[in-house]
């Protein structure tokens, strides 16, 4: 792969991860950090309603999803900074053939082909 490849390859995943960092710090500012009284604005002293507190408590787990998603992705992605640096990047770890650009263009940290992303999920099942 080129230089210029490369460079753009790696501002997008430094974009991306810019992003998802972002967007890990308002979860947790927003929702984690809050307790239930002062997620929902009641200063009253007031108990909840057991519906208020099912909804949030249901929030609160889709969030934690979505933090656990993006943990994972910043993850891929300080990785494929890493292979950029050894000079790895778009090389399939499993079959050691150029991974497409298109696959590329799709999932930035791709570390598989097509063929053997399919074949590392059938192993995992």
């Amino acid at each position: 792969m080129k230089k210029a490849e490369l460079n753009e390859y790696k501002k997008r995943l430094i974009d991306r991860k810019i992003e998802l960092l972002a967007d890990l710090k308002h979860i947790s500012e927003d929702s984690l950090k809050k307790s239930l009284r002062d997620a929902s604005g009641d200063l009253s002293g007031y108990s909840f309603h057991m519906a208020d507190v099912g909804t949030e408590n249901y929030q609160r787990e889709i969030n934690l999803g979505i933090a656990t998603s993006e943990q994972k992705e910043l993850y891929e992605i300080d990785d494929a900074l890493h292979r950029i640096k050894a000079g790895t990047y778009g090389i399939c770890e499993r079959c050691k053939k150029n991974i497409p650009k298109k696959r590329l263009n799709v999932v930035l940290h791709a570390r598989y082909c097509i063929k053997c992303q399919e074949e590392e999920e059938e192993e995992k099942e």
